[in-house]
């Protein structure tokens, strides 16, 4: 009889002592939803041993627990719920003896009325350190791995915020852009180093589940989408699932041995480390020899961002659950991929399927940085050049770019130079299963701006003036409207520069008219009028798209909604061009006058048009059914 009693005060006093010693340090989603479409639900529980639990339990009514998955590292432990009958409230978990409360939220709506970006939208790209600082800004904020804000210093952080954008809303109204999109606003908690090295750009996550501190809250974020929404403006959210920072716990602490792709690296052998190529092609090519593809899709961006390994189903199911948690918490209206192609194919074909089944109205655009159309319409979704569906709805256009950018330091000819290139990269959009959907601009935050050192502004308007009336959803990038410009030559922070007037203490101002110089302002009001042309026009969301090849240095493209028609004309030469009104007889037909756009001036079309070096029209006309040739 002792020796029971002595027995069983040992099994107790190991309970009691297991029960104290255990800690949960943090769940991952902080919070769930009810009434999705795929009731499982994976929770990455954090804790110093958190992998001893015997059993994970829960009497909540319509939440079963699956299974619970311990990984390598016994201080994560992996519990799948399914929620399949569960209403919203707060549940409670037993991991053994200890109780856990753990939210269940309602939907604000179902997936179905989330309405993503599309052809009738423009996004503004910005970067949030550099774009403005809102009221209240902390410059330091604790906790945080040592950082600078010293805006004289390109690569290191600036002090950009979320609040910074909010409070300059009715600026993107003014300008006639209709959606935001942010660079990466996660955690981003890196130090800075004496090589002027910082995380300002966001693309280095700590934390999948919080907007960086220095940017502002959760709070601040959701309140920036509410008061976007309520100004007519979507949000797009940038992520990056290639991906995390050096300063994740993941790195320190490994869940699992393939968490990552090549993490002999991280346990300390340094001859392991697998540098990507950069190079894409081998993720299409028939002929890739498994070196190549194993550089691009397993080799690191940088050796500061350890590349995740997306085959891991517990890695990517983390990842997909985290998308839909920003829509759900936040209320973006789309979604920016970085490094699309980085990433294995299949796994990230599995996260559009699911993200298009539960919003099948939502929108996510990857970035696939090959210039060669054959390329990039591979990635999109239903294309017939792939084995495989992506299931992603929008790719990035950098033939666009490419061409674009090389058409303005060439002479138009009459075969391959200056908008020659324009002309032969739309000619394969036939390759594309939908070119409304395609994402094209003229320069990013990776790029040199279009402008590099000058001011061309006869070239820039070329560049906005198609770009803003062709078959694709276009994306401006911050500042192009004021005539910012700089290269890439010494660092990237040379085009990711602070907007004027965003700052304290800026002498410039360019949110204002009054503070404006003249040439920017007559750039701004350029833009703007073609920008507020464009919400709303049918033509340009709606239109067949005609175009002709350059003809004396003249590049025509029209498009056509019913008897309305949208001509875009160009002079790609440094000389005066004249277009000849008879060879565009199928799109102007009998029209005697069409209204430019851009100037508010009226052309006769029943004669041949003179135009001056590099001048751009956008002529907006009624056309008789009667007048196109069938």
């Amino acid at each position: 009889m002792k020796r029971s009693l002595f027995l069983l005060t040992l099994t107790w006093l190991a309970v009691t002592m297991n029960a104290a010693k255990l800690k949960i340090d943090r769940i991952e989603p902080t919070d769930w939803f009810v009434g999705m479409k795929n009731p499982s639900l994976q929770l990455m529980v954090y804790g110093k041993d958190i992998a001893s639990v015997k059993e994970v339990t829960t009497d909540y009514a319509g939440v079963s627990v699956d299974s619970i998955v311990r990984l390598d590292s016994p201080n994560y432990l992996l519990v799948y719920l399914n929620l399949r009958d569960a209403q919203p409230g707060t549940m409670t978990l037993k991991f053994d003896k200890q109780k856990v409360s753990y939210l269940l939220k309602a939907r604000e709506m179902s997936g179905d009325k989330r309405e993503g970006f599309d052809i009738s939208d423009v996004l503004y790209m910005l970067m949030p350190d550099r774009f403005a600082q809102g009221t209240g800004h902390q410059s330091q904020i604790k906790g945080m791995r040592n950082y600078v804000e010293d805006r004289s210093k390109p690569s290191l952080r600036h002090g950009g915020d979320l609040n910074g954008i909010r409070e300059h809303l009715s600026y993107f109204k003014e300008l006639g852009v209709t959606a935001l999109w942010l660079t990466p606003v996660l955690e981003n908690d890196s130090p800075d180093n004496e090589q002027g090295y910082s995380t300002y750009h966001g693309y280095a996550t700590t934390n999948y589940y919080r907007v960086d501190p220095r940017f502002g809250t959760n709070g601040d974020y959701r309140r920036l989408c509410d008061e976007a929404h309520q100004n007519g403006l979507k949000v797009v959210m940038d992520m990056i699932f290639n991906h995390c920072g050096f300063e994740h716990p993941w790195v320190s602490d490994m869940p699992a041995k393939d968490w990552f792709n090549t993490p002999e690296w991280l346990d300390g052998d340094r001859s392991k480390y697998l540098q990507t190529s950069y190079k894409l092609t081998p993720v299409v090519d028939p002929y890739a020899s498994q070196i190549d593809l194993k550089e691009t899709t397993d080799g690191w961006f940088v050796p500061t961002m350890p590349d995740l390994n997306q085959h891991n189903p517990h890695v990517m199911r983390y990842l997909i659950q985290n998308s839909k948690w920003w829509i759900e918490t936040v209320g973006i209206d789309g979604i920016r991929m970085d490094t699309y192609p980085y990433a294995f194919a299949d796994a990230m074909a599995e996260w559009m399927k699911e993200l298009d089944e539960e919003y099948p109205n939502f929108n996510t655009v990857g970035e696939t940085w090959v210039t060669e159309p054959a390329y990039t319409a591979a990635w999109q979704k239903d294309s017939k050049l792939s084995k495989n569906n992506s299931y992603l709805k929008t790719v990035m256009d950098f033939s666009f770019y490419d061409k674009i950018n090389r058409a303005e330091a060439e002479e138009t000819d009459g075969w391959f130079a200056g908008l020659n290139l324009l002309y032969n990269s739309f000619v394969y959009d036939y390759l594309y299963p939908n070119p409304s959907s395609v994402m094209a601009f003229i320069e990013n935050h990776d790029t040199d701006r279009f402008l590099k050192n000058g001011c061309d502004t006869l070239a820039l308007k070329q560049a906005l003036a198609l770009l803003l009336t062709v078959q694709r959803i276009p994306q401006l990038y911050y500042g192009t409207e004021v005539l910012m410009n700089g290269t890439k030559e010494v660092t990237d922070g040379y085009v990711r520069k602070d907007f004027p007037g965003g700052f304290p203490g800026d002498a410039h101002n360019c949110f204002t008219e009054a503070g404006r110089t003249r040439a920017e302002n007559a750039m701004f009001r350029w833009t703007s009028r073609l920008l507020h042309w464009r919400q709303g026009n049918e033509t340009i969301i709606r239109g067949m798209q005609t175009q002709f090849i350059p003809y004396n240095g003249v590049y025509v493209i029209a498009r056509r909604w019913h008897n309305n028609v949208v001509l875009t004309v160009l002079n790609g030469t440094t000389k005066p061009a004249v277009m000849k009104v008879e060879r565009y007889a199928e799109v102007i037909g009998q029209t005697k006058r069409a209204k430019d756009v851009l100037t508010g001036r009226y052309y006769d079309l029943s004669a041949d048009l003179t135009l001056k070096p590099r001048q751009s029209l956008v002529l907006d006309y009624q056309q008789d059914l009667t007048d196109v040739q069938q």
